[in-house]
């Protein structure tokens, strides 16, 4: 059952990578109108990087048509970015079909190229991204190694870039690849410093993916509440994203978190997930939403041992459209291996063999690895259902050397224990107790991995970090809004005493140069006093009576200076003719002579 739901998993993986940029026809249709009348190069690729992707998810010959469109146009350009994003935009798009080894070789041929141009005209973030690319490509296959050292070499090139969102995607790909290797607390630690990093540059992208890391973390180790609490939070995200696919995007999420349901093995809640799925996918309008939504329904019927719902599902008009959506997409061997398990749990095994023939080269040649060993973990069950024990067994040690190699512990657990079984219902006891200590210490080292005294260990630390950072950010916004604060209230002094100036200047009363007189002095040494109060405790250190002290003596100091430097100034604006001369200067050099202005009108 385990290797039905990672089977299962691994299909709705496939849907969720395509259609993550799906949209429905009319909306593709306009796209290419829009295309149309773009006139900046820049504008055009973008568009044909989204039409030629989109179009994998149902139209694959018309995808390789703008696939080329889109190579061809930034050649002729010879802009060197756009050649980058066009090269890297067609591996993308074939890395939706990795489980092909051709659409792998031409991913990969299409990231040389892309990082090939990048490198040469040193465009940094762009190698670091085909790089990161290339790593996850890797993982999926996987070749773990590979996807280290193409890691290895995006953290050397990102050491020089100055650009934090850069950082956040390299600690995303550090946590896959140590996911990947089993260092699940290295992962841990990588996803939740990328999560505070994306949080402090406020991009609502990278903390989604980070919270969907996250998720996919706790879902590996069964914590479903806390991947369903991760999960929401990344769902949430969405709605401070402006894109035109958010909409999409949110029928995908909402049958994800059915799963995560599924997986926790709240049957009810997860049915109801996809339901309200296919609901949005039909307010939209939209029938490929509904391909791995139905998927899903399939699956979950089987996880409730109920597999002829399954059967039924799959007979059902929804299922057809689903069997012609994957033949659609050359993958109509998942399909048949899909109904070779549901026949297997039924217990018609003739059926099932007839699907799992069918089935078979696909999954041998194909490049996914993860794929080739639940394919034969599948065919493995079922001939020990069938009583061909050997068979069995021959499938299941081909299978244990694939998840060793790939150190897919998890499923080697599930592995050990049915050749334990199957080894004693033959006969050979030896073999049988190599296995069973083989499980043992398989689940030991899952137990040793997934510590939870460290988890939280780690997790508490990301807490406090993350409260410091809060801290510190609050902290500097409250340090800039008080430097505004001094910085308005010095300009309010210099404009009270250039003011009492100017009237001093002019015919102004005494009494009224006066008045401003006395507030201009009286806010400036009270502004003295509030630098030297908020200066002083790295003197005084908060001890009152030192406090007290400093106060009085600084006391001592300014204010007899206020009232003695108050009384000259006043006094000279108001006794001499200095500044009244002064005035009188200046109103004639802007103003004219008033008698003359007078008499020259009369």
């Amino acid at each position: 059952m385990l290797s039905f739901l990672k089977f299962v998993l691994a299909i709705l993986f496939f849907f969720s990578s395509t259609i993550i940029f799906a949209q429905q026809n009319r909306l593709v249709d306009s796209m290419k109108r829009e295309f149309s009348k773009a006139t900046k190069l820049e504008e055009k690729v973008t568009l044909l990087d989204l039409i030629s992707r989109t179009l994998m998810n149902g139209n694959i010959e018309e995808a390789e048509k703008y696939g080329k469109e889109v190579i061809q146009l930034a050649e002729k350009s010879r802009d060197r970015k756009q050649m980058v994003r066009a090269n890297l935009s067609n591996a993308i798009r074939c890395s939706y079909f990795a489980g092909s080894s051709d659409y792998t070789a031409r991913a990969m041929g299409y990231f040389e190229k892309a990082k090939k141009i990048a490198t040469e005209n040193k465009f940094y973030s762009y190698q670091v991204a085909v790089l990161l690319k290339q790593s996850a490509l890797q993982l999926g296959i996987p070749n773990n190694e590979k996807a280290s050292g193409y890691l290895d070499q995006a953290i050397s090139i990102a050491s020089n870039i100055n650009d934090d969102s850069v950082h956040v995607q390299i600690k995303l790909s550090s946590g896959d690849v140590h996911m990947a290797k089993n260092e699940k607390i290295e992962g841990l630690r990588s996803y939740l410093s990328a999560l505070r990093l994306a949080e402090k540059i406020k991009n609502a992208l990278l903390a989604r993916e980070s919270y969907l890391k996250l998720s996919l973390f706790y879902s590996s180790i069964e914590d479903y509440d806390r991947a369903i609490d991760y999960f929401t939070l990344g769902f949430k995200k969405l709605d401070e994203m402006k894109t035109g696919t958010v909409v999409y995007q949110k029928v995908i999420d909402i049958n994800t978190l059915g799963g995560l349901y599924a997986q926790k093995k709240d049957y009810e809640l997860a049915i109801k997930y996809y339901e309200d799925a296919l609901k949005m996918a039909d307010s939209l309008n939209y029938a490929n939403l509904k391909m791995p939504v139905y998927m899903s329904l399939m699956n979950v019927y089987v996880l409730m041992k109920e597999p002829q719902k399954s059967l039924d599902f799959m007979e059902s008009a929804s299922g057809t459209k689903l069997k012609q959506y994957i033949a659609n997409v050359n993958m109509l061997p998942m399909m048949d291996q899909a109904y070779a398990v549901i026949y297997s749990e039924m217990g018609r095994l003739d059926s099932a063999g007839k699907y799992f023939d069918r089935s078979a080269q696909f999954f041998a040649n194909s490049e996914n690895l993860t794929m080739r060993l639940f394919s034969l973990l599948n065919r493995g069950y079922y001939h020990k259902k069938k009583g061909e024990y050997q068979k069995a067994i021959d499938l299941l040690l081909t299978a244990n050397d694939l998840a060793a190699k790939n150190g897919q512990l998890e499923t080697a657990l599930e592995v050990n224990k049915n050749l334990d079984t199957l080894y004693g219902i033959i006969g050979n006891h030896q073999q049988s107790k190599f296995y069973a200590a083989a499980y043992f210490q398989t689940k030991d080292s899952i137990q040793t991995i997934n510590k939870e005294k460290e988890l939280a260990q780690v997790e508490a630390q990301d807490e406090q970090t993350r409260q410091l950072e809060i801290a510190e950010e609050a902290a500097e916004k409250k340090r800039q809004r008080n430097n505004i604060q001094y910085l308005a209230i010095t300009i309010g002094i210099v404009t009270l005493f250039l003011l009492m100036i100017v009237f001093g200047m002019f015919k102004v009363s005494a009494g009224t140069i006066k008045m401003i007189g006395f507030f201009a002095f009286l806010m400036f040494f009270e502004f003295i006093f509030l630098i030297f109060k908020k200066n002083i405790y790295a003197i005084t250190h908060g001890e009152p009576w030192m406090d007290l002290l400093f106060m009085i003596g600084l006391a001592a100091i300014l204010l007899p200076l206020h009232h003695w430097l108050e009384h000259k100034v006043l006094h000279y604006l108001t006794s001499t003719n200095k500044l009244t001369t002064a005035g009188a200067t200046l109103r004639s050099r802007f103003f004219g002579n008033e008698k003359t202005v007078m008499g020259s009108e009369v």
